[in-house]
């Protein structure tokens, strides 16, 4: 890859990196996918790119696969020596071209192209024990969705303390607020509020923030049906897909369910 795919790729590992710990390679013939989860295994991230995205890219079927439906080629590696590769200024990279020579191989390959004649070459070791994840959601099962531009959630974030860990958005229809203030949030849907455990101490001297958001004044689109639904996340994972969402100038589209306990 070059140019701007080199760019955006690294844009992805770093996006990546901020919420775990190791990478994960899928390749199909179809696509490249990466993806990590956090130690706590409360977020999950996958990337994907289809052929088009690189200059060159090529996939053998993995032994014993068919092909009608070959397996993906997959290995693992940690995210922070992937880093240490992209530590070289971009303005200064021709290409990059990332190699894993068989389904087996011990290391994946990275090599740096460089202005100047320059080739920078790393092998990084594949983890022996890789924990792959996979995740399958159906869209339409979700109850709430919307659409925000990157800044605009920003903004709203920023009204929080930085040193919250998790943060609470509540997604309602306009009527279906508490009855006791309806009266002055009128119209606005969406909630966001600051998460505190209850089994901590000292909550009560914790700074509590409340914001009741109007859908149509602050996000692109907005859908709701059937009863309220709250769901609670972390913000170190959110701030970081939303600063990739905001340097590929791309919206951002939440779906919003309630899993059953």
């Amino acid at each position: 890859m070059s140019a701007n795919a080199l760019k955006t790729f690294n844009r992805c590992i770093t996006c990546l990196a901020r919420v775990g710990s190791e990478l994960v390679f899928q390749a199909s013939p179809s696509k490249l996918e990466l993806h990590t989860l956090n130690a706590s295994r409360s977020a999950y991230q996958s990337i994907s790119f289809t052929p088009a995205f690189f200059d060159t890219y090529t996939v053998s079927s993995s032994p014993g696969s068919s092909d009608s439906s070959p397996d993906p080629l997959q290995c693992s590696v940690l995210l922070k020596a992937v880093l240490s590769v992209l530590r070289t200024p971009a303005a200064s990279v021709d290409s990059l071209a990332v190699t894993l020579l068989s389904a087996e191989a011990a290391k994946i390959q990275f090599s740096l192209h460089c202005l100047h004649g320059l080739k920078k070459t790393y092998w990084i070791t594949c983890n022996s024990e890789p924990e792959i994840q996979r995740l399958s959601l159906d869209r339409s099962n979700f109850p709430s969705s919307l659409v925000v531009r990157p800044k605009d959630l920003s903004r709203l974030l920023s009204n929080f303390q930085s040193s919250l860990h998790e943060i609470t958005i509540i997604a309602t229809e306009p009527a279906n607020g508490p009855s006791d203030v309806i009266g002055d949030i009128g119209g606005k849907a969406v909630e966001l509020r600051s998460y505190i455990d209850p089994a901590e101490d000292n909550n009560d001297a914790k700074l509590h923030t409340q914001l009741w958001i109007d859908p149509v004044e602050e996000f692109l689109q907005y859908s709701h049906r059937g009863n309220p639904v709250d769901v609670t996340f972390g913000v170190k994972e959110i701030k970081a897909f939303l600063a990739f969402c905001e340097g590929c100038e791309v919206d951002i589209h939440l779906f919003l369910r309630k899993l059953a306990s």
